[in-house]
């Protein structure tokens, strides 16, 4: 069977290669001619399609479209490349020369800076500049600050940061205010004040205080110095050894002036208990106190002049509230001792740093005028704010308590400070605390002690010039609690008469607190050891506003007067 024969039962077609060899695809005789036919038809119609529009190779899209990315890649690494390479231009032309050696011929007052680094030349200037000058006195140095470092750094910045010259010289001018800044250091490092006559002690033997003499400071020629430093650093001599010299200072007092100048500046006088032991405190507190001296910028604790209040001390229980409960402890009572202190501190002209309110309102002085302490807790404090020391003076007989601040007067001549305090509103008292007592009726209530109110007042701080008032300004407030009354009363259903009492009661100093301190009815307490009056006036005879009860606030005066007027010998009286 021939080869044509052989594809028409096959049905296939065959293709032809390149060779010329021949390949057949299997089929069916007529299906293959008519699928064939419908081909044809359809490339026809497909390749009519076609013409319509223009054709697209996918691969040359594609390789277009990477061409093109890779353009733009290569264009902005150009444009990097470009850009670093400026910087480097840029960088190399205002040069950061501590990489970069100088290549200019330059001098420094003779020193070569060719060829060097910056930090290289920076060593070289150094090494020719060295550094070691120092002031001396006596057998004393002080060693001057590099007062050229500055100045070093400023020229190397000038050659290798700038077009250098061929030529420089180191500049020492424009440090006047360097050298007057180390005079300064040198001249509180050995300048010595001049002592003033001052009062420096108390005799507890004679009760007289102990005055020192005057002795000469010495101050440093601070202008004389300046100038010589400056002489050498022009001469750049910076290994100079530049003495210093001075001069003595006098004081201001002696001690002859001292002893006529000090005087009682400000003072206070309260009225204590019956209670023995209550005031056997305020004896030992006002003792501690006695004598003390403070310097200029001293600060007075109460708490730590006295020390703690203990029965080793001779400290004996008397009255004194804890968390507002009157309980019996030791050193009960010496808050009047801080509270009249308080009064002659503000009357002095000193500076107050610490004072509390009591819990309760005091008896001894005006509420808004009293000054709590418990030793560990509430201080009173103050500090010496004069230019020369002072010293409190304490004296306790017949019940009168009198503390005077010793000292130059820090107010001027014809000014006097007071205080004046007012109640600013009541408070209710806590509630009542009852007591069962059964010799009353059942359902019966008696009053055994009346309730107190609470209460606020607002304190001013008044000054005066030749009596006239030119200020009086808000100074603190303070706030006291009730106490509640008691009430005894049967519930019990159950009464039990009364027993006749077999004798008189004992008089007893129980109840006298530390805070309040209640005098007897018929006593004051006063501003003034000489001056009495009724508690609900002042001492001077002077009404003041707000007043309710209580002392005047006012300066107490050696003659009473409640001025600072102090008469021959005050300190001895």
């Amino acid at each position: 069977m021939s080869q044509v024969d052989n594809r028409q039962k096959s049905g296939g077609r065959t293709y032809s290669s390149q060779n010329g060899s021949k390949r057949s695809t299997p089929g069916t005789g007529r299906r293959t001619s008519q699928s064939y036919r419908t081909n044809s038809s359809y490339q026809q119609r497909r390749g009519k399609k076609r013409k319509r529009g223009p054709q697209y190779d996918i691969t040359k899209i594609l390789l277009g479209i990477i061409l093109a990315v890779a353009s733009v890649i290569c264009i902005m690494a150009a444009v990097k490349f470009i850009g670093s390479h400026k910087a480097k231009e840029t960088e190399v032309g205002t040069t950061t020369v501590s990489e970069t050696d100088l290549q200019k011929e330059v001098k420094v007052d003779g020193i070569t800076l060719t060829g060097l680094s910056r930090e290289e030349a920076r060593e070289a200037l150094d090494k020719q500049y060295q550094w070691g000058m120092k002031v001396t006195y006596k057998d004393e140095e002080y060693k001057l600050k590099n007062l050229m470092d500055s100045k070093v750094e400023a020229l190397l910045k000038e050659i290798y940061e700038g077009e250098p010259k061929e030529s420089y010289t180191l500049d020492t001018d424009g440090l006047e205010e360097d050298v007057q800044a180390e005079v300064k250091a040198i001249a509180e490092k050995w300048d010595v004040a001049a002592k003033n006559g001052s009062i420096s002690g108390f005799d507890d033997n004679t009760g007289k205080f102990i005055y020192s003499g005057e002795k000469n400071g010495f101050a440093i020629d601070q202008d004389k110095l300046t100038a010589d430093i400056l002489a050498q650093l022009k001469a750049k001599n910076f290994q100079a050894d530049v003495p210093a010299s001075g001069n003595e200072t006098a004081p201001k007092i002696t001690e002859a002036q001292a002893k006529e100048m000090y005087k009682v500046i400000g003072t206070y006088t309260t009225t204590t208990t019956t209670n023995k032991d209550r005031n056997k405190n305020i004896e030992l507190a006002s003792n501690a106190l006695n004598g003390l001296i403070l310097q200029p910028g001293e600060e007075f604790s109460f708490n730590k002049a006295t020390g703690e209040r203990s029965s080793a001390k001779g400290y004996r229980p008397a009255g004194a509230y804890l968390n507002g409960e009157l309980i019996e402890e030791p050193g009960g009572g010496v808050c009047q001792v801080s509270s009249t202190l308080y009064n002659a501190v503000v009357f002095s002209g000193l500076t107050t740093t610490e004072r509390h309110a009591h819990s309760y309102e005091p008896s001894y002085v005006t509420p808004g005028e009293d000054a709590m302490v418990s030793f560990g807790g509430p201080d009173m404090k103050f500090v010496n704010n004069s230019s020369t020391a002072i010293a409190i003076r304490t004296s306790f007989a017949d019940r009168k308590l009198k503390i005077s601040i010793v000292g130059i007067p820090i107010l001027e001549d014809g000014v006097t400070l007071s205080m004046t305090s007012k109640k600013t509103a009541e408070l209710d008292a806590p509630a009542p605390v009852y007591e069962e007592d059964q010799t009353l009726q059942t359902g019966e209530e008696k009053i055994a002690k009346a309730e107190t109110k609470g209460s606020r007042w607002v304190t001013n701080l008044v000054t005066k010039k030749d009596g006239v008032v030119v200020s009086d300004e808000f100074f603190h407030n303070s706030t006291y609690r009730g106490k509640s009354a008691t009430i005894k009363r049967n519930t019990s259903g159950v009464v039990i008469p009364a027993a006749d009492p077999s004798g008189t009661g004992s008089e007893s100093g129980a109840g006298n607190s530390a805070e309040t301190g209640t005098p007897p009815a018929n006593e004051t307490t006063t501003a003034s050891a000489d001056a009495q009056g009724p508690a609900d006036k002042p001492a001077t005879g002077e009404t003041q506003a707000g007043q309710t009860q209580g002392p005047s606030s006012t300066t107490e005066a050696a003659d009473g007067s409640g001025q600072n007027i102090v008469p021959p010998n005050p300190l001895n009286q």
